[in-house]
């Protein structure tokens, strides 16, 4: 009986996607617990390369049940975008269960998150502009419209004109922009509920069965620890939890079911969007790294924006791994380092005031904190086709080890590539 969780230890973007296709291979269930179309996970696979945003990476798994479950921001046209993409690229359709209690992103959250950034300017928090802060907002504060709710016609003006009364006003008093029509907003959700209805139904009972028949259920993660809005970098976080804590919660499966909580961790930090990174690198060894990273460099698969680089920062990983409760950890892109004669690797944080610390700071701290340096031997050669831990280079071993023993828990996985296969087992 297994069940698992894969969440990422730092800023998001550190491989959750390949981590979780790999795993999928073995799994009856992927499931999607928290978060929507605002961060993607890369999958490469022999049909090619995908960025799923909202999907379960289980998708290419015939065998798979892939499910979005009720704490998850469901992006309508985000799946119909996916599902299309796979069909003309040769997947075979998967299977696919929608949460009845799943609440919708609404094309008014994407416009009012996107409408806000701007008001903000040079003070925006680096959103994706897909609509999460407003969904959020939204559910929390009882204006959400569950998918359930598509299909009871009787209730479902009253809670569109629920849903727009205050974001009419916002759009015209702060934003000069035209109200939305409820009767537009309803036509649209009627088409949405008709396209998501052969997918609908009640996932929390379908796991909580698998569950209890023994069947593996693989929780994928989005983001990572440091964008948690309890325990990351707020306010440059999302706006519901990324830890496994909230998995069981999010899939709708008891809160003693998660048996492992694997931590994704990158061999080199990366992130996209605004907020303190304490080993960022700036200039040409900034562009260098990001370049090499990975298949097609370190652009975020959302936004394809540039993603900030740095160096491995022990500090904040070692608190996204406890805070993540990991019992083990996978570490992505080792290969991306063999071009480099010497690592330095960020083992402690010094405080404006002039104290070293290694513990992970507020944000407010963090803003002026600078990195302690611990420089590692490079191996400079490719290592994209080693099988074996014993098979890599002494300096390549070493490296894994300083920062297993940095962080605190186990590496257990190793990716030496973007394709599924290309991974150690320690």
């Amino acid at each position: 009986m297994t069940v698992t969780a894969v969440v990422g230890a730092n800023w998001g973007d550190e491989g959750k996607g390949k981590m979780t296709d790999a795993l999928a291979a073995e799994s009856s269930y992927v499931v999607r617990f928290q978060g929507g179309s605002n961060a993607g996970h890369t999958i490469i696979n022999h049909y090619g390369k995908f960025a799923l945003h909202m999907l379960p990476s289980g998708v290419f798994y015939p065998s798979v049940t892939n499910v979005i479950g009720p704490g998850a921001a469901l992006d309508a046209g985000a799946v119909m975008r996916e599902m299309q993409v796979l069909a003309e690229r040769g997947v075979p359709k998967p299977k696919l269960r929608i949460s009845k209690r799943a609440q919708l992103v609404l094309d008014v959250h994407r416009l009012i998150d996107e409408l806000e950034e701007k008001r903000l300017g040079a003070k925006e928090f680096g959103s994706t502009r897909r609509g999460i802060a407003p969904f959020y907002a939204d559910k929390h504060a009882k204006l959400g419209i569950q998918v359930a709710e598509l299909y009871d016609l009787s209730g479902l003006r009253d809670k569109i004109e629920a849903e727009l009364t205050p974001k009419n006003i916002l759009l015209q008093h702060l934003y000069g922009r035209e109200p939305i029509r409820t009767d537009d907003l309803l036509k649209q959700l009627l088409e949405v509920a008709e396209y998501l209805k052969p997918f609908v139904c009640n996932t929390t009972e379908l796991l909580q069965s698998a569950h209890a028949k023994g069947e593996s259920i693989l929780l994928e993660g989005q983001l990572g620890a440091l964008r948690d809005p309890d325990h990351g970098i707020y306010p440059f976080s999302t706006s519901i939890s990324t830890l496994a804590g909230f998995a069981p919660v999010g899939a709708g499966l008891p809160v003693t079911a998660i048996t492992s909580v694997i931590a994704v961790v990158k061999a080199y930090s990366s992130c996209v969007g605004a907020g303190p990174f304490v080993s960022e690198l700036e200039g040409g060894m900034a562009d260098e790294l990001r370049v090499r990273g990975g298949d097609a460099g370190e652009f975020g698969a959302t936004t394809g924006r540039p993603r900030r680089v740095g160096w491995f920062d022990v500090v904040a990983t070692r608190y996204g791994c406890s805070i993540q409760g990991a019992t083990k950890v996978a570490l992505t892109n080792l290969d991306v380092l063999g071009y480099l004669d010497e690592i330095p690797v960020c083992v402690a944080y010094k405080l404006e005031d002039g104290s070293v610390t290694e513990g992970f700071p507020v944000t407010r701290k963090l803003f002026t904190a600078q990195p302690v340096w611990s420089p590692l031997p490079g191996w400079l050669c490719d290592i994209s086709h080693v099988r074996k831990f014993e098979d890599l280079p002494s300096e390549a071993q070493r490296y894994v080890e300083f920062v297993e023993s940095g962080i605190g828990v186990k590496i257990k996985t190793i990716s030496v590539g973007p394709r599924r296969e290309q991974i150690i087992q320690r």
